[in-house]
């Protein structure tokens, strides 16, 4: 069979996503360097937290994701597994929400690098100039997903590698630096137990942090070889994962103190810390900054490859509008989903500006909003999981959760009060009083948020009734 056969029996799509890329691509849309600072700002309990959510949460994820994104190597990646267990409004929802939570997750990236930058080069920057930053990283990151992704997966590639190598400075560094001025933070044992403290607002991140399996199966049809090569990539990503998580918040909680930890100047701090105030050390500390300021870029383009591509199947499929399945007429990216992560990115970055007194404020708000909006899909997503291998019993699976149904039911189970709990979290910590003024903002966008998607999802579907009813006549 020619390259071109290829080609047309995959729908027009490369195979250009081999074993090697599918790790490096898990590992930068999993390990994300910017959130490194508020897990850590839960106190030396975090590193439990970890440990916990890494056992009952991050392993039964991946597990399950193994087995959906080998049995059904489909493109569309979670709108097909969605669709597959309870039909095409459900996967529309799913989709949607999916999607949107990119362009709304977007400015806070931005709005974290336009604010390390300025920490970096122009410690005085206004917050609008911070805005223009992130409005042009929006675009930047619009044109990389738009080339062809033999090229684009390039970038995922480089920053994945750069986000070890920043996380390993900063954990094994920590080792060094602590062994002659000792630690920032009491790390005893008791220290490091888990607490049900006000630290619980920050829970949430370690949650969103190891979220991502799904999200290189939206380019299913773009694998060389799913079925095999989606469980070697899980699973290695994941152990990788995992240690660079806890090797990275160690590393911040020996070298900073806890009331010095800022949402957005920690990575800087800590590294200023490690590193010295020498000419030398500056200069590294510059160098890995501009580092990470590409890693957040690199969080973008994973997302927005996988986010985009579902969107664009759901569309090709009929449950979401037809604009969010234009291609590219070349590279056969989806050109029009883009488009609109786009102008949807621009939109909230200035609309936000207007509210937020700080970038670390700013920061924040979209934070939680996004982070709620995304975890909204998994909701769905774990019960369909449940659903096809009771259901589907046919479809071959190169990979299967061990265990038989009961732990099949278990770890769905799981999976499920994580999400909820992260979800719940995000807008009020047990034992404190809800902040009004900052849950109702976030409540409300993702009412907003859902009732748009509702919207969306009706009048494609009463549009595809009037379509059909049309043919039949």
């Amino acid at each position: 069979m020619t390259r071109e056969d290829e080609i047309k029996k995959s729908g027009g799509f490369k195979k250009t996503l081999r074993r090697f890329d599918m790790i490096l691509f898990t590992v930068a849309a999993i390990l994300v360097v910017d959130t490194l600072a508020p897990a850590a700002a839960i106190g030396p309990s975090a590193v439990s937290w970890w440990i916990i959510t890494l056992i009952f949460f991050f392993i039964p994820y991946g597990l399950i994701t193994a087995e959906l994104g080998s049995t059904y190597p489909e493109q569309g990646g979670i709108f097909a597994w969605v669709r597959r267990a309870f039909g095409e409004t459900w996967a529309a929802r799913v989709t949607w929400l999916y999607w949107v939570n990119v362009a709304l997750w977007m400015p806070s990236v931005y709005i974290l690098f336009a604010g390390m930058f300025s920490q970096l080069f122009f410690p005085d920057m206004a917050l609008w100039g911070q805005i223009g930053i992130g409005i042009l990283m929006t675009w930047i990151t619009v044109w990389i997903g738009i080339i062809a992704l033999d090229v684009g997966k390039w970038v995922p590639n480089i920053g994945a590698i750069l986000k070890i190598t920043i996380i390993l400075v900063i954990g094994l560094g920590a080792f060094h630096y602590a062994s002659k001025h000792g630690v920032a933070n009491d790390l005893s044992l008791r220290a490091l137990l888990p607490t049900w403290d006000a630290g619980l607002a920050f829970l949430p991140v370690i949650v969103f942090n190891f979220m991502g399996f799904e999200l290189m199966s939206g380019a299913g049809e773009e694998m060389e070889n799913p079925q095999q090569d989606v469980p070697v990539a899980i699973i290695t990503a994941g152990m990788l994962i995992a240690v660079f998580y806890l090797l990275g918040t160690l590393g911040m909680l020996m070298a900073l103190p806890l009331d010095q930890l800022g949402l957005i100047s920690g990575i800087i701090d800590t590294l200023r810390i490690l590193l010295g105030e020498s000419a030398i050390g500056n200069g590294l500390v510059t160098l890995l900054g501009i580092g990470a300021l590409y890693t957040f870029l690199t969080n973008m383009v994973v997302w927005t490859m996988g986010a985009n591509r579902s969107a664009a199947e759901a569309a090709n499929e009929g449950v979401l509008p037809a604009v969010f399945g234009r291609l590219h007429p070349v590279n056969k990216t989806p050109l029009g989903a883009y488009l609109i992560t786009g102008v949807i990115s621009t939109a909230v970055i200035i609309l936000y500006g207007f509210f937020a007194a700080t970038a670390e404020d700013l920061f924040w708000s979209l934070f939680a909003f996004s982070s709620i909006v995304f975890l909204l899909p998994y909701l769905i997503m774990f019960p369909s999981f449940l659903k096809l291998r009771l259901t589907d019993t046919t479809s071959p699976r190169p990979y299967q959760v061990p265990g038989g149904i009961s732990v099949a039911w278990i770890l769905t189970a799981l999976c499920e009060v994580f999400i909820a709990q992260a979800i719940l979290f995000f807008v009020w910590v047990p034992g404190q009083p809800i902040d009004w003024q900052f849950a109702i903002p976030v409540v409300a966008g993702v009412i907003v948020t859902l009732i748009v998607g509702e919207v969306l999802v009706a009048r494609r579907r009463r549009s595809l009734q009037a379509e059909r009813a049309s043919e039949t006549i």
